[in-house]
């Protein structure tokens, strides 16, 4: 039981978003970041990227309104000079 609790306070979790790309529509995605005293941190849970691809695909489909319950999206316009 006490290893148990060590190891939950080294876990410390913040929120970030993440900008997911696809063709002119950009999208912000809501994770959280666990960071650990492991080599491997900071990570994200299978669930968060498992929502990173999911709206990543729902862009690339044009499945714009669908993306945008999970995320915030937004369409690119390129700028003339």
């Amino acid at each position: 039981m006490g290893k148990g609790l060590q190891e939950e306070k080294m876990k410390r979790n913040r929120q970030q978003v993440k900008l997911v790309q696809a063709g002119e529509y950009v999208a912000e995605v809501e994770i959280e970041l666990i960071y650990t005293d492991e080599d491997w941190s900071p990570y994200l849970s299978a669930n968060d990227a498992l929502k990173l691809d999911e709206v990543r695909e729902l862009l690339r489909q044009g499945e714009i309104a669908a993306a945008a319950r999970l995320a915030r999206v937004f369409k690119l316009t390129p700028v003339t000079v």
